[in-house]
């Protein structure tokens, strides 16, 4: 009796917890399709979007529940809309642009300034290097002004300004941003239809302009999707003073991140454009922490001094037989250290003669202390 009374009770309890679930399935299935109706009449960047159409509307509900799918990356657009959204919002009024272009930010990069894709795009607006050097972006080995948002924000809403006057379209503007001018231009010559949703273009190019739409209506509504974030849940904007930096030579990053009182991973984050470990010569302005302005230029003059004064202590003259490995090893220093030091390639060679960095600077502890047998050219 007891053992039938136990087999009833799990029974019972495994049809509750069925239960429950279908009823959590059935609320999760209504909530997003709920998620997709909208109220007429639509509009993107302040152009009609037909969604009496079918095609534009299975379109624009399969990017939204693509979106909606992966809530943790709207989590994610949503904390970091406050830190971008201000200055892209103050950039677009004063251009006279529609409002909705900011959404472009979101599907290019997640508002994420480092990303880059496989095909050399690269930052926030995901610009690829020509078009970049084109809006007037350095891109080279030492700097990289696609990944700097106060930079290529301009540059990028240049571009679509330009697309605009070609296409007097947004959504066309949008698709041309996507899969370039020359090729939308193409297909509508050869289609003879100059209507984004009336053009037959590549996939990526047709799903675009419906999945910047997608996610308008997400960020602007989020209570409605399921998103309820409290004021203290979005990332601030980084504050920030700007430094004038001059150099006749190419200037250790470290030396300008001790000079405004903070440290190397400050500086790289506030200025993303900088490649590398050093400075190029010439006159560059820098993000650094508002606390650091003060007292900036005195200090880093006297840390370039320090770091002339200090440089041939730290100097090897390479022997015959002498390779990178065997002197990391002899000076107990990482081979990686060496080539930043020197700026060299792993696979670079190395002659006799040739002078070396191979000490850390003055007042750097390393890991191990260095060979006190090993012999240092001064």
């Amino acid at each position: 009796m007891i053992h039938r009374l136990l087999m009833l009770g799990s029974l019972t309890g495994l049809l509750l917890s069925f239960y429950a679930g279908s009823l959590m399935a059935q609320e999760k299935s209504d909530r997003l399709l709920t998620a997709l109706a909208f109220e007429k009449p639509v509009t993107l960047c302040g152009e009609p979007v037909p969604v009496d159409a079918q095609d534009v509307i299975e379109r624009y509900e399969k990017e939204m529940l693509v979106s909606l799918g992966d809530r943790a990356q709207v989590i994610l657009w949503l904390k970091r809309s406050t830190r971008y959204f201000p200055f892209i919002e103050k950039m677009l009024r004063e251009r006279g642009m529609p409002d909705d272009l900011k959404y472009l930010a979101v599907v290019e990069s997640a508002l994420r300034p480092q990303a880059g894709s496989s095909k050399g795009a690269m930052g926030i607006w995901q610009l690829m290097p020509q078009t970049a050097r084109n809006l007037g972006l350095t891109v080279n080995g030492a700097f990289d002004e696609r990944r700097n948002f106060y930079l290529s924000t301009p540059a990028a809403l240049t571009y679509l300004e330009m697309l605009y006057e070609q296409f007097a379209s947004w959504s066309l503007s949008l698709a041309a941003y996507n899969m370039g001018e020359k090729g939308l231009e193409a297909q509508i010559l050869e289609q003879e239809a100059h209507d984004y949703y009336h053009l037959y273009l590549p996939l990526e190019t047709q799903r675009f302009v419906l999945r910047v739409l997608a996610i308008k209506h997400i960020m602007e509504h989020p209570e409605k999707h399921g998103f309820f974030l409290t004021t203290a849940d979005y990332y601030p904007p980084k504050r920030f003073a700007m430094i004038r930096v001059q150099s006749v030579t190419d200037m250790p990053l470290r030396l300008i991140a001790r000079a405004a009182q903070t440290d190397f991973k400050t500086i790289k984050d506030f200025n993303p454009e900088l490649r590398g470990y050093y400075l190029a010569a010439g006159t560059r302005a820098l993000s650094i922490p508002e606390g650091g302005t003060t007292g900036f230029q005195q200090r880093l003059a006297q840390l370039v001094d320090m770091e002339k004064q200090n440089r041939r202590q730290r100097m090897y003259e390479v022997k015959k037989g002498d390779s990178l490995t065997g002197i990391a090893d002899r000076f107990d220093v990482p081979v990686t250290a060496l080539l930043i030091w020197n700026r060299i390639g792993i696979h670079d060679v190395i002659h006799p003669g040739q002078r070396l960095i191979v000490a850390p600077a003055p007042g750097v502890n390393p890991p191990h202390a260095m060979d006190k047998d090993a012999e240092v050219s001064e």
